[in-house]
């Protein structure tokens, strides 16, 4: 990172990915101060140097807003969240699989800081959103759901959350089969989790052709 900062300076989109890349390793081993500090830089660069609704931006926004959440610093989370989502209504309207995504990120955040219905509303629009984009059965809907059913869980709704969550153990057996590991262990691998290693892979990915292509520069 360092020798790509050198290089190129340090609002270059290669060295801002390669600091977002050092900020998941960082995430990974749970320094969370360290990863915070590299993505704070990372979105600020970002929007100056690609503006707030450019995909990358996002990204790193929900990368941020998931470092707040895993230090449980829930209102600095749900901030970001409503601005990614507020962005991506704007920049790709409301039916939009990212804009669906972000309403179910949102939602949890409320969630967690007992805004019932607030999550709620959020996560019954996802669920919507992602029924007439793909199928009732299909992986971003089956989250939506589980996400809702933990919002029931949590205010006592026992009959609904069970409702859903039977409703998605079954779709996910017929999808995946029922020795798949998210039927054994169903609240093991979260949304955020899954959100999180992809977008870190994908930059992983890109920051290896940048560095890749600097190096040459230099030899």
């Amino acid at each position: 990172m360092n020798e790509v900062k050198a290089k190129l300076g340090m609002d270059h989109p290669s060295t801002l990915i390669s600091m977002a890349n050092l900020a998941s390793t960082y995430w990974d081993q749970g320094k969370w101060d360290k990863a915070e500090k590299l993505q704070v830089d990372v979105v600020n660069g970002f929007k100056e140097k690609l503006g707030l609704n450019h995909p990358d931006t996002l990204i790193i926004m929900v990368n941020l807003a998931a470092t707040y959440r895993n230090q449980g610093r829930w209102d600095e989370a749900v901030k970001l969240e409503v601005e990614v989502m507020n962005t991506s209504i704007a920049k790709l309207g409301s039916g939009h699989p990212d804009t669906l995504t972000s309403m179910t990120n949102l939602g949890a955040s409320y969630r967690n800081l007992g805004r019932w219905d607030e999550a709620e509303k959020l996560q019954v629009n996802a669920i919507n959103g992602f029924k007439l984009k793909y199928e009732s059965d299909h992986p971003d809907t089956l989250t939506a759901m589980n996400e809702l059913a933990l919002t029931y869980s949590k205010q006592g709704r026992w009959d609904e959350a069970e409702r859903l969550q039977m409703y998605v153990m079954n779709a996910r057996k017929v999808k995946l089969g029922s020795k798949h590991p998210c039927n054994d262990h169903f609240y093991s691998f979260s949304f955020y989790d899954f959100l999180f290693f992809f977008f870190f892979f994908t930059l992983l990915f890109f920051s290896f052709l940048m560095i890749m292509s600097a190096f040459r520069g230099i030899l």
